[in-house]
């Protein structure tokens, strides 16, 4: 596969009083036709996390048609586990009802910083939404001891899944943690079921973190693009397949993507959140600096 860079979209530089840095984790709703919602993590002076939007249309992605006057979540009340940042991850539809699934960010212990799984719910396909409560619906547990982070949660039957990271290690809290990606089901989507061993794990020698993974159900096969940095190297993005969701096979050489010759996204490509749209498929991705340089659209080429 190869996909096609349609260029950067949207840069965070100042535009409102809460959105001084980084584009990061972005993920897009449909609003109809070929307009969509493209919702992202923008960082305040103080380098907290909100989640906020642009809407464009996907034909002319590079003009914003809009964009968000306040935050959709800001960082939540003293001593909760948002209470330094709301990073977006992953919306989902349930009837009428939509599922803001985040990621909250603290300072509870030692560590620089914690991270779980929070939820905020809205209706129709406005931006206001609300949280479901203070606490998180996946934390850290037997088989996820240190922190977690950037899921992905599909509906499938009956059946609620969630991808996700999961620190494995943080042995030195000067340096970044290790973190591979992990598979969880559930009946509500509200409480889960981890599976206690990871379903992408480290490949390479110097492979450190895995993250952000996006998975989409084709008719043939599950199919799963995420990102991983090593000590040596900063953010690429992978690729792997699976027959039934759980088991995968990573296949990084085929994800089709990578970081330009030069500019915003030549040193590093992360956080990809693929999608289809009127018989193609997408890709939103953020780039150099975690998501400081922008982030970007790329389109699949057809075979």
């Amino acid at each position: 596969m190869r996909w096609r860079k349609l260029g950067r979209i949207f840069e965070t530089a100042g535009q409102r009083s809460w959105m001084q840095s980084h584009t990061s984790m972005p993920f897009a709703q449909g609003l109809g036709g070929n307009i969509f919602r493209i919702w992202f993590s923008p960082r305040d002076a103080r380098n907290r996390s909100h989640l906020a939007w642009i809407e464009i249309d996907i034909t002319r992605p590079q003009t914003v048609r809009r964009l968000a006057e306040e935050p959709t979540l800001a960082p939540g009340v003293d001593g909760a586990f948002d209470a330094t940042g709301a990073m977006g991850s992953w919306l989902v539809q349930n009837g009428d009802e939509y599922r803001h699934y985040y990621i909250g960010w603290s300072r509870p212990g030692p560590e620089p910083y914690h991270l779980a799984i929070g939820l905020a719910l809205g209706h129709d396909r406005g931006t206001e939404f609300a949280r479901r409560g203070r606490d998180p619906v996946l934390d850290r547990g037997a088989s996820d001891p240190v922190m977690v982070s950037t899921p992905c949660v599909l509906l499938r039957g009956a059946v609620w899944h969630m991808w996700y990271l999961s620190v494995t290690a943080w042995p030195d809290p000067s340096q970044p943690p290790h973190y591979d990606l992990r598979h969880a089901t559930g009946a509500d989507g509200i409480v889960w079921r981890p599976e206690p061993m990871p379903c992408i794990a480290f490949e390479n020698p110097t492979e450190c973190a895995i993250a952000r993974p996006s998975v989409i159900c084709d008719k043939d096969r599950w199919r799963m693009w995420f990102c991983h940095r090593g000590l040596d190297y900063p953010y690429h993005i992978g690729y792997a397949e699976s027959a039934d969701g759980v088991t995968w096979g990573r296949q990084d050489a085929r994800s089709g993507i990578h970081a330009s010759d030069s500019g915003w996204d030549s040193e590093m490509i992360a956080y990809p959140f693929v999608f289809d749209h009127a018989g193609d498929r997408y890709m939103l991705y953020a780039g150099n600096g975690y998501g400081r340089g922008g982030m970007g659209l790329a389109v699949l080429e057809r075979d």
